[in-house]
């Protein structure tokens, strides 16, 4: 144990070098971990799900508020309408804005952290990774392409039909594949 001047003691520097080499792993072979199936996927959908709920309500309340202030402030037309929700039911355009901006946040939570560590909450969580097949991270073109064929998870009941390969849809259209990392590669990420 190590005795620094205010009196505290620390962990040897030998506890430090493990404890860093842990949370440092940068040469883990992710293609030798199995790939996931379906109630593992479901569950981390779950998961992603509640958070993909909460940046809609937050981003749909951003936008609505952008929206109602220029429509208090005459900078959009109130086409004769009181309030502002009125105008924006009554126009596909104003809800394909409004109603767009907030799905665009949350298309974008998921390529975020498909892109930067092939891990959404959820999926860190259930202990799930989604990757190329050769074990790399998907560029952003890439991640795009697989949220279209998601369909809001239905694209994983295709395990059912598919349980050999353990390949969703959105797995097959984009040539990418999600695996259980263990404990420890999932703690390092």
């Amino acid at each position: 144990m190590l005795i620094f001047p205010c009196g505290r003691k620390k962990q040897s520097l030998l506890d430090l070098r493990k404890i860093f080499q842990i949370f440092a792993m940068t040469n883990i072979d992710y293609t030798n971990f199995p790939r996931a199936g379906i109630i593992r996927r479901l569950a981390s959908w779950l998961y992603d799900t509640l958070v993909a709920i909460a940046v809609y309500m937050v981003a749909g309340a951003i936008s609505f508020l952008v929206f109602g202030f220029l429509f208090d402030h005459g900078i959009i037309a109130n086409k004769g309408f009181e309030h502002a929700f009125d105008l924006k039911s009554s126009s596909y355009i104003y809800s394909l804005l409004v109603d767009g901006f907030a799905w665009f946040w949350v298309g974008y939570f998921f390529i975020f952290f498909w892109v930067k560590s092939g891990q959404t909450i959820g999926m860190k969580a259930w202990r799930l990774r989604v990757q190329n097949q050769d074990g790399s991270l998907m560029d952003k073109s890439t991640a795009l392409k697989r949220l279209l064929p998601t369909l809001l998870g239905l694209g994983n009941l295709w395990l059912l039909v598919n349980r050999q390969q353990k390949l969703s849809l959105q797995d097959k259209f984009t040539n990418t594949e999600v695996v259980v990392l263990s404990n420890t590669a999932n703690r390092g990420r």
